[in-house]
């Protein structure tokens, strides 16, 4: 997964021709609603690594992953016809977890924004322990004297 610019380029292109793939070729009834995310390729052009999201749950997700699994074969062999290169990459599909993290990531937030209101709330209502300006001053000389 080097940052060579072939490489990229590449990996661009396999972006492209897999979701077009998925979205005019392939009719397995298993394929859910799917993106993908990424793809990252090695620097010797030899192997591909595909991302992807599907929105749905966790059996939808299971169909998806055995359906690209299955095509796999034919997305490589279209691959290696619309790239041109001399060696097709061998494809991988990973379920992507940008969508699961952003999820958790959200809690989170949500969690620190309920915690700062409860702090706001209390400091609005917070008194000072001993007296309100705790500092010692000079003392002031009656004039009288």
């Amino acid at each position: 997964m080097v940052d060579n610019p072939r490489a990229r380029k590449l990996a661009d292109r396999i972006k492209v021709i897999v979701a077009q793939m998925i979205d005019t070729r392939i009719k397995d009834p298993r394929l859910g609603f799917v993106t993908i995310t990424d793809v990252r390729v090695t620097g010797d052009l030899q192997n591909a690594s595909i991302f992807y999201t599907v929105y749905g749950s966790d059996e939808e997700r299971a169909g998806t992953a055995a359906a690209l699994k299955s095509a796999t074969g034919m997305i490589r062999s279209e691959v290696g016809k619309q790239t041109g290169v001399r060696l097709t990459p061998a494809l991988e599909f990973h379920l992507d977890s940008v969508p699961e993290t952003a999820a958790t990531l959200d809690a989170a937030l949500l969690e620190a924004r309920k915690r700062d209101a409860e702090l706001e709330a209390l400091r609005a209502s917070a008194t000072y322990a001993g007296e309100a300006d705790p500092y010692k001053k000079p003392r002031e000389d009656d004039e009288s004297e």
